[in-house]
């Protein structure tokens, strides 16, 4: 019976935590964020063809052109990884069963 009498005033022992201001993140949020970087890795994509089309004009070096095909090829290796990240954690979210 005590037991009782502690949780009907536990609410004026402790108040309730307030709510965090946070903004609802939509089913678009993730797709659009993906997208993005997508994006970014094709703008990176473009910028080493960009300065490998420089080189062959003779406005650029041989390093610079190589730094950016590193990082086009870097990026691209790492949206792949990510991409096979969420592809397995999908077929992990399959396999559960309801």
């Amino acid at each position: 019976m005590s037991d009782f009498r502690v949780y009907n005033n536990l609410p004026r022992i402790m108040p309730p935590a307030a709510a965090p201001d946070r903004q609802p993140s939509g089913p678009s949020s993730f797709g659009k964020l993906l997208n993005e970087a997508v994006q970014q890795v094709h703008d990176v994509e473009k910028g080493s063809q960009g300065e490998l089309q420089k080189f062959l004009s003779n406005e650029s070096d041989v390093h610079s052109v190589m730094i950016a095909l590193e990082k086009a090829d870097l990026s691209f290796q790492v949206m792949m990884q990510v991409r096979n990240k969420i592809v397995q954690a999908y077929q992990e979210l399959m396999k559960s069963q309801v």
